[in-house]
C-alpha cells in the first residue's frame, strides 16, 4: 500500500496554474433565456445562525464502524491483489468530450454567471438510466494536487433518475453507485473508466453493489468518504484508494458469478472499508452534500442536509476535523468512544441545498432551481449575511447551473469543480467572488 508521503510534492505555483487554467469558454448557456419567474428576486437567506456543535453532539456525531481485515483479506484472496488509481488509470477506456462538442441541450445546464472556463461531457450511452452527482479530485486527496502523477477528478453517479436526473432532490430515488475516474493530465483529451462502490458481505466471501444516491463524496489523503442513505442510520461509507479490485466478467450482475466478478459493467470495484453511523431519531441530519475545506487546521470535512424548498425547518451545515493520526490516514477524528464528532454547525435559511463549499469565513451553497429547465443559485453566507452570484448588470439571482450536484474546491489551482446532467465543468473561485458583487 502506498503512503500519503509518495504522494507529495511541491506545490508547482505559476507554471501550473497557467497550464490548468484554459481558455474561456464561449459557452451556449450564457444565451439561456430565463422565464419570468426566475426573474423574481428571491428573499436573501440572511446570516448564518450559529448552532452549539456541543449541545448537539447527540445529533451530529458519527460512530466509525471498520469492516473486519479478515474480510478484506479474503476478499483479496479470492479476486486478486487490489490495485492503486495509477493502474486504473492506466487502463482508462473512455474519452469526455469537450464543450464544443457537446449537444447544445447539455451545456443548457452549465452555469449563465460566472462561466465556466472549462467543460466536459459524458457520453449518452454510457450514462444513460445514471444520475450524476458527487464529484471531488486529487485536489482534495493531497495538497500539491495530485496522486502519485496523476491528476484526477471522480465523479459520481447513481442508477435511476432518467437522463436528466431527478429534481426531487438527492434521497428518493435508489440504485447501484459509481465512480468515473477521469485522467486529467492532458486538459484537452480527458479519459476515464468507472468503478463500482460496493459493501463486502458473507464474511468478505462476496460482496453487494452499494444500494444509494451518491449525492457528495470527499477524496483525502487515502480514503473516499461518501454520502449514503442505506438503512436508518448510515451517513457515510468509507472506501480505500489502494484497495481496488478487479471485476473480471463482464455482466450487468454485481458480486461472484460463474467465472469469476462482475460489476454491472464497470471494469473496477471499490469494496467499503469501513462506515460511519448517525444516531438514533428523526431529527438527526444526514449529510447529502459534503466537501472539504483545506482553510482550516487540521483540514476538514464540511456538509449540509437537504431540506425541500417548501420545508417547514432551516438547513443544517456543519463540519467535522479530519485525523491528524498517521494510521488513520483519511479518516475522521475521533475521541475515546470511536465518534466523530462535529466542531462547528449552522443553520440557514437557504433551502434543496445541492452542493456545499466552506473557504476561509464563507460558505457556498449550491441551491437547486426546482425546475429542470431552470438555472439554480449560488450563495455565499458568512455570520454577517448573504450574497448571491447575478447574472450581468441586473438583479437575477438564478445564474447557477441547472440540474446541479457537488461542489468541489481543487485549492492548489483555486479551481471549483461540479457537474450538471451530463456536463462536468470548472471555474476559479476567484470568479465566483467577483459575481457577487
Amino acid at each position: 500500500m502506498k503512503h500519503r508521503g509518495r504522494h507529495r510534492r511541491r506545490r508547482r505555483g505559476r507554471a501550473l496554474r497557467a497550464t490548468l487554467a484554459g481558455t474561456a469558454l464561449a459557452l451556449t448557456a450564457a444565451a439561456t433565456l430565463i422565464s419570468a419567474s426566475q426573474a423574481t428576486v428571491d428573499d436573501a437567506p440572511g446570516a448564518l445562525k450559529p448552532l452549539s456543535a456541543s449541545g448537539a453532539d447527540g445529533q451530529l456525531s458519527l460512530a466509525e464502524q471498520r469492516v473486519p481485515q479478515r474480510w478484506l483479506d479474503r476478499l483479496a484472496s479470492e479476486m486478486g491483489r487490489p490495485v492503486g488509481v495509477g493502474t486504473v488509470l492506466g487502463g482508462a477506456d473512455r474519452t469526455l468530450r469537450d464543450a464544443g462538442d457537446c449537444p447544445a441541450a447539455e451545456k443548457q445546464a452549465l452555469p449563465i454567471e460566472p462561466a465556466a472556463t472549462r467543460a466536459y461531457c459524458f457520453g449518452g450511452a454510457d450514462t444513460r438510466g445514471w444520475r450524476p452527482g458527487a464529484v471531488t479530485t486529487s485536489g482534495d486527496a493531497d495538497d500539491d494536487g495530485r496522486w502519485g502523477e496523476n491528476r484526477v477528478i471522480l465523479s459520481g453517479w447513481t442508477r435511476g433518475g432518467g437522463e436528466g436526473g431527478s429534481m426531487d432532490g438527492p434521497a428518493p430515488e435508489r440504485g447501484l453507485a459509481k465512480v468515473a475516474f477521469v485522467d486529467t493530465d492532458a486538459p484537452g483529451r480527458l479519459r476515464y473508466t468507472w468503478a463500482l462502490l460496493a459493501v463486502p458481505v458473507d464474511g468478505g466471501r462476496d460482496y453487494r453493489g452499494l444500494v444509494s444516491p451518491l449525492s457528495g463524496m470527499v477524496w483525502y489523503q487515502d480514503k473516499l468518504l461518501v454520502t449514503t442513505r442505506e438503512g436508518e442510520r448510515n451517513a457515510l461509507y468509507v472506501y480505500d484508494m489502494d484497495r481496488i479490485q478487479r471485476a473480471t466478467v463482464d455482466s450487468d450482475a454485481v458480486g461472484r458469478v460463474r467465472g469469476g466478478w462482475a460489476a454491472h459493467g464497470s471494469r473496477y470495484v471499490l469494496p467499503a472499508v469501513g462506515s460511519y453511523a448517525l444516531p438514533g431519531g428523526d431529527d438527526a441530519p444526514r449529510p447529502a452534500a459534503v466537501s472539504l475545506d483545506r482553510s482550516t487546521s487540521p483540514d476538514s470535512l464540511v456538509a449540509s442536509e437537504w431540506v425541500p424548498a417548501d420545508g417547514e425547518r432551516r438547513t443544517r451545515l456543519w463540519r467535522y476535523a479530519l485525523s491528524r493520526d498517521p494510521a488513520r490516514s483519511g479518516l475522521l477524528a475521533t475521541g475515546s468512544s470511536g465518534r466523530a464528532a462535529a466542531v462547528e454547525a449552522y443553520e440557514t435559511k437557504t433551502s434543496d441545498v445541492r452542493g456545499v463549499l466552506s473557504h476561509r469565513t464563507g460558505w457556498y451553497l449550491n441551491r437547486g432551481s426546482g425546475t429542470a429547465e431552470g438555472h439554480g443559485t449560488l450563495w455565499r453566507q458568512d455570520l454577517d449575511g448573504a450574497r448571491a452570484a447575478r447574472c450581468a448588470t441586473d438583479e437575477t439571482r438564478h445564474c447557477w447551473s441547472g440540474p446541479s450536484g457537488a461542489l468541489s474546491h481543487w485549492e492548489e489551482t483555486g479551481e471549483v469543480w461540479s457537474q450538471s446532467g451530463r456536463m462536468l465543468f470548472t471555474l476559479p473561485l476567484a470568479s465566483v467572488d467577483r459575481a457577487l458583487g
